[in-house]
């Protein structure tokens, strides 16, 4: 008996802790403007990808507008994210970043470390191949033979290559 009630304090704690953590309030959505004034807390923080710089070591994502003047950065260190779709891909989509707010060259910015962090708003945008760009030579597919790809609209990065 001295088990079983033992046992029924440990759950109602457990579910107490539980619910305590659920009940945690949820970070609050700034713009990438606003990020300045909150260093060292955590925020989702919303803008436009105005910029891809692919480095060795490390991507980043300008927002709103481009280095210098960009007022925060997305900093994506190559192995130690989950990260692993086409960078490029996000230039001009708008995003939204959660993490905490680090301050770095006095600027605003949020590490990546993984993909739950991100979420990508928007239709992809189409790619647009000039007709000087094109092969001459390959004979144009039929509608009706040309496979169509699923369609997604997911909010979240593609899945690994």
């Amino acid at each position: 008996m001295r088990t079983l009630l033992s046992l029924l304090v440990v759950l109602a704690l457990a579910s107490r802790l539980a619910a305590a953590d659920t009940n945690a309030p949820a970070p609050s959505k700034i713009g990438t403007d606003d990020a300045d004034k909150y260093y060292d807390q955590t925020m989702i923080v919303t803008g436009k990808v105005a910029q891809v710089t692919i480095r060795p070591t490390v991507t980043f994502l300008n927002m709103d507008k481009p280095y210098p003047n960009s007022p925060f950065t997305v900093v994506i260190f190559h192995g130690h994210s989950s990260f692993y779709g086409d960078a490029n891909a996000l230039k001009g989509r708008h995003i939204e970043i959660k993490g905490r707010i680090r301050k770095y060259h006095d600027k605003p910015e949020i590490a990546l470390d993984n993909t739950n962090q991100l979420t990508v708003f928007g239709p992809p945008i189409p790619i647009v191949v000039p007709a000087a760009a094109r092969p001459t030579n390959v004979p144009a597919a039929s509608p009706s033979t040309t496979p169509t790809p699923p369609s997604t609209d997911s909010t979240n990065l593609p899945e690994i290559m």
